[in-house]
C-alpha cells in the first residue's frame, strides 16, 4: 500500500501535477475516515459532517 501511494506521488511530481497532490490526500483522507468508522457508534455523527 505505501508502495503504491510513493509511486504515485512520483508520477505527479515528475508530470508536474502538483495540483493534483492535495486531491489526492483528501481522498485517502476520507477513504481512511470511512473505513474507521464502518459499522461503529460513531457514523451517524460522522455522516452529518457530510
Amino acid at each position: 500500500m505505501v508502495a503504491a501511494l510513493n509511486e504515485m506521488f512520483h508520477f505527479l511530481v515528475a508530470r508536474k501535477k502538483f495540483w493534483m497532490i492535495p486531491i489526492v490526500f483528501m481522498l485517502i483522507v476520507f477513504g481512511g475516515l470511512f473505513l474507521a468508522v464502518q459499522g461503529s457508534v460513531l457514523a451517524p455523527f460522522i455522516y452529518t459532517l457530510f
